[in-house]
């Protein structure tokens, strides 16, 4: 019954900030993003490993490589993004989620929503952006 009114549940700005009840919501929204990417990860393994027939024909053996190549990068940008989501878990755990690490001010709620593993407001990220850019036009 928990998990009915959980899943019902979406935090509002009328409340206090990452209250009790607004971590528990992303705690278990960051939860189970992070279960979906293992489960989509168990699946590329197990067809990675049947797919190990060398192909005889040159082109389909080229089609074959290229896509496990872009499967293989596919899962590395995933694992990176568990990553991000145990570090995003742990800032749950320490009272840090949801407040933005350049200037400590909370990050909205309908960015975590979109973007539950923030760690900059949007205007912090929009600064960040445009300082990469000046710098990478360097």
């Amino acid at each position: 019954m928990a998990s009915t009114v959980t899943k019902e549940y979406r935090p509002k700005e009328d409340e206090p900030f990452m209250n009790e009840r607004q971590r528990d919501y992303f705690r278990k929204k960051l939860l189970v993003w992070k279960d979906e990417i293992l489960e989509e990860s168990r699946g590329t393994i197990a067809t990675l490993q049947q797919d190990t027939v060398a192909e005889a024909d040159l082109a389909d053996r080229a089609t074959s490589e290229t896509d496990r190549g872009l499967e293989l990068r596919t899962r590395d940008r995933q694992r990176k993004l568990i990553a991000k989501i145990d570090q995003a878990l742990r800032r749950i755990e320490d009272g840090t989620y949801g407040y933005c690490e350049e200037t400590g001010e909370p990050i909205s709620l309908s960015r975590l929503e979109a973007r539950p593993i923030a760690t900059l407001s949007l205007e912090a990220q929009e600064r960040h952006e445009r300082r990469e850019r000046v710098h990478r036009d360097d």
